[in-house]
């Protein structure tokens, strides 16, 4: 057992003084208000619950940096990103995910939804084992420290009636059965948590939406939408409906599923979405960097979607600049300061996140809640002088000193129990690309 204590700590009901966490066997067990014991574990600053990072594609760190050369489109980066795709090796992508899951950790990220679909080998040849690429990542979070929820994509054609062309093949399965067979056969543990996804309405037939949606009951769905508005014109041009419209028709919809972006909705579309009570996760970071737009969060969670936020394509690995930047994405849009509260933009990256991974516990500092505690320094020159409770507005990763994942340190005065986590980084992009060459 060992006991943990802030001098501020974000609570269930916000931000308390002088709180002891007590944990044993990787859980909460007590949570009280008293002063600092001898035997106490002090955490500097401001201890939050561990964040979920949403949304993943663990692969596409390797494109940080890279992708900048010639401007262009979303597109123009997807073509860059399936260069990427057709070379990577079971060896390379675990590398690549470890060191870029221990980087989520630096960041006070403890568990994460990975939106799986790089999963055969070149030319769409199953390997050996169907799910060695699956397996890479569960190995690369066990060993960063953090939990994975395996969101596995059904990707099964190239665009709206089009087939699978070039690396796509290494997304795809043959058909649906044989997407959930091979899902079948994925066992969660400790570190893993087995969930599903849709691709998008331009990457699954329209008779199998309603299959994977009922292959995915019970468990986490997430599917891309509209985070381009070619794919709603192209869908409207198809089915004569919207994305949203489209996976509401299919059963695709509800408290399980994330949708992811949300972009370019319509006010039909806000209304389903709310209504359904769908997850929305936003990614700002990519939607900045990408072009995408602006997506109407605010509108979305008045509406009654619950709101998350996730890293995406890592253009930056920062869950506290994530949530930010999505109320200064509305501020941009409204015109106005104060449009999501930081009780709201906490929300977005603990308990919001952890639901949309299938985990109602998670993402609280409360008895019976995974032991994940994230120490924020308040005496940074980010940070000095700042109200506590107002934290999430301006700190960043670079100020997250301590996380404990399951009642285990993996970060400490801000430092990765793996090591050089940018060395690692370095090593693991280069060997990436090496291969393009």
């Amino acid at each position: 057992m060992t006991t943990y204590w802030a001098a501020h700590a974000w609570l269930p009901d916000g931000l308390a003084d002088d709180v002891r966490i007590t944990v044993a066997d990787g859980r909460i067990v007590a949570v009280d208000q008293a002063p600092a014991s001898p035997d106490d574990h002090r955490l500097p600053g401001v201890v939050l619950p561990g964040f979920a990072n949403t949304h993943s594609h663990a692969f596409h760190r390797a494109l940080r940096g890279r992708t900048h050369d010639d401007g262009g489109t979303f597109w123009t980066w997807r073509d860059r990103m399936y260069a990427l795709a057709a070379t990577l090796t079971p060896d390379t992508y675990l590398d690549l995910a470890r060191a870029t899951y221990a980087e989520m950790v630096l960041a006070g990220v403890t568990a994460v939804g990975e939106f799986h679909y790089l999963h055969h080998g070149p030319g769409g040849t199953p390997y050996d084992d169907p799910n060695v690429m699956a397996e890479a990542l569960r190995t690369a979070a066990r060993e960063a420290g953090l939990r994975i929820t395996l969101l596995d994509t059904a990707y099964l054609t190239g665009g709206i009636d089009a087939p699978l062309e070039g690396v796509q093949r290494r997304f795809g399965d043959h058909d649906v059965d044989a997407w959930a067979a091979r899902v079948a056969a994925l066992r969660p543990d400790d570190t893993l948590t087995v969930g599903a996804a849709i691709h998008s309405v331009r990457a699954v037939p329209l008779d199998d939406l309603p299959r994977i949606a009922a292959h995915a009951t019970g468990r986490p769905l997430h599917v891309h939408l509209s985070e381009q508005r070619l794919e709603n014109e192209q869908a409207l041009a198809t089915f004569g409906a919207t994305p949203t419209r489209v996976l509401e028709d299919a059963g695709a919809l509800g408290p399980s599923t994330t949708a992811v972006h949300a972009v370019h909705v319509t006010p039909e579309d806000v209304a389903i979405l709310g209504s359904t009570r769908t997850g929305i996760c936003l990614c700002p970071s990519t939607e900045q960097d990408l072009g995408d737009g602006i997506a109407p969060g605010a509108l979305l969670q008045s509406a009654g979607a619950r709101l998350s936020v996730g890293s995406d394509q890592h253009v930056r690995t920062d869950l506290l600049a994530e949530a930010r930047s999505v109320e200064m994405h509305e501020r941009l849009a409204e015109e106005s300061r104060g449009v999501l509260s930081p009780a709201e933009l906490v929300a977005l990256l603990t308990t919001g996140g952890h639901l949309s991974l299938g985990d109602p516990t998670g993402g609280r500092l409360a008895v019976g809640a995974p032991a994940d505690l994230v120490a924020v320094r308040t005496d940074t020159p980010r940070t000095a002088g700042a109200d506590p409770a107002q934290l999430v507005l301006v700190a960043g990763s670079a100020d997250v000193d301590t996380v404990v994942v399951g009642g285990v340190v993996r970060v400490e005065g801000g430092r990765h129990v793996l090591g050089d986590v940018g060395a690692m980084l370095g090593s693991a992009v280069r060997a990436a690309w090496e291969e393009t060459r």
